[in-house]
């Protein structure tokens, strides 16, 4: 079985440094009515940046939602997440906020290609998020609700932590990630990429959640296919 490591992503000298902490994890899925046929699911490292550590906000869960997203304020406000997290900005850089806006309409837009199937080489991917209620956040979490606010049905809610969930031959134009290579590259794979929890939350069990989450949607594509 083999891992996909993730890499940092291209930064702007001037304005970023992105700094990684990775782990690895691998599971095989098999479809019971479908002898021979398999579906490798290969989580790319989780990704968060290292610099400015702080004590972790402690949540109640059960405000907490995980679910596949697919409107456009939801999809934004995980770009915001995952730029937030990627990259560590110094915030009296010159130009900063236009850098940021950039890297996030950039993300935005590849994300929402890649979920619509307009990205060669990907067959299906689903971004999945945890999200809490602004209400649930308290005010030393404020940078994270204004950056990653996003409204459902009337309700103000907050993207805590985000994924992709991917299922293609290789990993092109990925924050983190490379092409896999040798046999098995000839697998249609599941995998996990832009893996990322809001850094105020971590140490509550969000990454658990929305990489549990991801298991039993790939499962369900496993039986749909």
């Amino acid at each position: 079985m083999a891992l996909l490591f993730s890499l940092p992503p291209p930064s702007s000298p001037s304005s970023s440094s992105p700094s990684f902490s990775s782990h690895y994890f691998s599971i095989s899925l098999s479809s019971g009515h479908q002898s021979g046929r398999r579906i490798r699911f290969l989580p790319v490292a989780a990704t968060t940046t290292t610099h400015n550590r702080q004590h972790s906000i402690p949540l109640d869960k059960s405000w907490l939602a995980v679910a596949e997203a697919s409107e456009e304020d939801q999809l934004w406000a995980a770009a915001c997440l995952r730029v937030r997290s990627f990259y560590d900005f110094q915030d009296s850089s010159y130009g900063i906020h236009d850098h940021k806006r950039y890297l996030t309409e950039r993300e935005f837009v590849a994300l929402k290609e890649r979920i619509a199937g307009k990205r060669k080489g990907f067959k299906r991917v689903s971004c999945i998020n945890a999200t809490l209620p602004l209400s649930q956040l308290s005010s030393s979490a404020n940078d994270l609700c204004a950056a990653c606010k996003f409204t459902s049905n009337g309700e103000d809610r907050v993207v805590v932590g985000t994924l992709d969930l991917n299922q293609c031959l290789w990993l092109p134009e990925e924050i983190a990630g490379t092409k896999p290579e040798g046999i098995e590259a000839g697998f249609g794979r599941a995998y996990l990429s832009n893996v990322c929890v809001a850094r105020e939350l971590h140490r509550n069990g969000l990454g658990y959640d929305i990489v549990t989450k991801s298991k039993i949607v790939a499962e369900e594509w496993d039986g749909r296919s």
